[in-house]
């Protein structure tokens, strides 16, 4: 079946779309080409127009998380920010990060099942678009560090590791992390 640029760029988003929400949701292993092909309304015979492979349209699935991200950290970012604006926006950031399962659960069995299905070339693709992190953001903030910056950086990455489903707080994570953040960056920066 031939489709046309408009029908190809939305099916396209279609599956993106379904794929990160059925991974979010049932993982990658219980996530189906055939029942994304559903939801897209498209044979799974159309979906090979579109990805390679079932591992190809997660691969893209991820690189798109991971643009959205670094998206946020841009569009909020003020030219010269102030420590509170770079607060606020890795308090974005880590909201949008952990709204994402497959992102935060990388030792799962699931999550290796993918990555171990990648190619070479896949593989090397997730590692550039992953490259740029909260170190980057806080690097092209030109903040001036109170104390050495690794040891910065590593308390604020501390706090980016998202916890366990079965662990609990006493109180609202988000608040939690929100206060621990504002804490450390008036520790951490001038």
């Amino acid at each position: 079946m031939a489709f046309s640029e408009i029908e190809k760029k939305n099916i396209r988003e279609r599956l993106l779309a379904n794929c990160e929400e059925s991974w979010s949701t049932f993982g990658y292993k219980k996530t189906s080409v055939d029942e994304l092909c559903q939801k897209a309304g498209i044979s799974k015979g159309s979906f090979y127009l579109f990805f390679d492979s079932k591992e190809d349209l997660f691969c893209q699935v991820m690189i798109e998380v991971q643009e959205r991200l670094i998206a946020i950290a841009k569009r909020t970012l003020t030219k010269t920010p102030t420590k509170h604006e770079l607060a606020e926006t890795l308090k974005l950031v880590f909201r949008e990060y952990s709204s994402v399962p497959f992102l935060t659960e990388t030792q799962s069995p699931d999550f290796v099942m993918f990555i171990n299905r990648l190619s070479p070339e896949k593989l090397e693709e997730l590692e550039e678009h992953g490259s740029y992190d909260i170190q980057d953001i806080i690097r092209e903030s030109g903040l001036t560090y109170r104390i050495e910056e690794q040891k910065g950086l590593s308390a604020l990455a501390l706090i980016f590791r998202p916890m366990n489903a079965n662990q609990q707080l006493p109180w609202d994570y988000l608040e939690v992390f929100d206060f621990t953040l504002d804490t450390l960056i008036e520790k951490i920066f001038e």
